[in-house]
């Protein structure tokens, strides 16, 4: 019987520690395959465990004043809920080398990490793409865009008839020795990426 199946917890809004929307203007993306991805053993909307195959990296996009955004939509389908998953950002430059990575991403699948303004949960890092990775969708560039200064306006998406069967997965990554904190996950994404 699938943990799923039925509610077993309520919840409730406080003024304690507000919820906080947006995402940080950084996002870590991977190309699919790449990272091995360790699942918490009770739990498969956590991920407990990034692991880079051979000499892998993680590839690091920043950005500025809350120019990325995520989005994650249920979808009713005759085989339960769907997620459709997406994640928008912008890059600042058009050179040869942004136009390369732009293809790569517009062919090859991806896997992408958001952190999350509101730190103050276990789904403060999370995983999009996780078991059907993303493409590159949208890639608009108008050269008198001021708010993007002639750069790329982008928007990764999962592929045509391919949602994913879960919620963006939480990353909670412990180190060597103690609980999984935001800052241990933080540090175990930045020591992969390149």
């Amino acid at each position: 019987m699938s943990i799923y199946n039925k509610i077993n917890a309520g919840f409730s809004l406080g003024t304690g520690d507000p919820v906080t929307a947006g995402i940080e203007d950084v996002i870590y993306i991977f190309n699919q395959g790449d990272i091995t991805l360790t699942y918490d053993t009770t739990n498969p909307l956590i991920i407990t465990g990034l692991t880079a195959v051979s000499s892998a990296k993680v590839y690091k996009f920043e950005g500025t004043n809350n120019s990325f955004n995520t989005m994650s939509k249920l979808a009713k389908t005759s085989v339960g809920p769907r997620y459709t998953e997406e994640i928008d950002f912008n890059i600042a430059g058009f050179s040869v080398e942004i136009k390369a990575q732009l293809m790569a991403m517009g062919y090859g699948r991806v896997q992408a990490i958001a952190v999350n303004n509101y730190n103050s949960s276990d789904s403060a890092v999370e995983l999009f793409g996780a078991v059907n990775g993303l493409i590159l969708t949208d890639a608009e560039r108008s050269a008198a865009d001021e708010t993007v200064d002639g750069g790329y306006k982008l928007k990764l998406t999962n592929p045509d008839k391919l949602r994913e069967p879960y919620p963006p997965r939480a990353v909670s990554i412990a180190p060597e020795s103690g609980p999984a904190t935001y800052t241990s996950t933080i540090a175990a994404l930045e020591a992969l990426a390149a």
